[in-house]
């Protein structure tokens, strides 16, 4: 169960650091058989057509990122979408294994502090370079690994 929690609270975290990885990486775990059987209303992340789906607006994201257009991950509608997807993302890995309540309250929790938490260290990294797009490409990285190393964890 700890190690259950442990993994929503990170994918939780990827949520706010990017929106749409963390739920394209569970549906892609879940898809492809290295997440047990989900149960529950999050049963239809195992589909392929929305792992797929999520993959195509993760993809999208990454791009919109980098656009200087792009509203901060705080203002209420980014950070809502944060928390949506942090806690659709956990509560599939907790459909997973263990509990899907447990898990989508951790993956909210995550998605909390991966926005707060990823734009201070976005914001302080910008800084260092004295420009915003290699943070944002290093938050890229750092977002995926995580995502990444959610799933191994299970």
């Amino acid at each position: 169960m700890i190690i259950m929690i442990c993994a929503a609270v990170l994918i939780g975290i990827v949520a706010g650091l990017r929106a749409m990885t963390a739920p394209a990486i569970v549906s892609l775990a879940a898809a492809y058989g290295f997440l047990g059987t989900v149960w529950g209303w999050v049963g239809f992340m195992e589909k392929p057509w929305v792992s797929w789906l999520f993959t195509v607006l993760a993809l999208g994201e990454l791009v919109t990122d980098q656009l200087p257009s792009t509203p901060s991950r705080k203002v209420p509608i980014q950070f809502a979408a944060r928390i949506l997807m942090g806690g659709l993302a956990g509560a599939t890995i907790g459909a997973s294994s263990v509990s899907l309540l447990y898990g989508l309250a951790a993956g909210v929790v995550g998605a909390v502090i991966g926005t707060f938490g990823g734009a201070s260290a976005r914001g302080a990294l910008a800084r260092a370079f004295g420009n915003d797009r290699p943070a944002a490409f290093i938050e890229d990285a750092i977002a995926i690994a995580l995502g990444v190393a959610a799933i191994s964890i299970l």
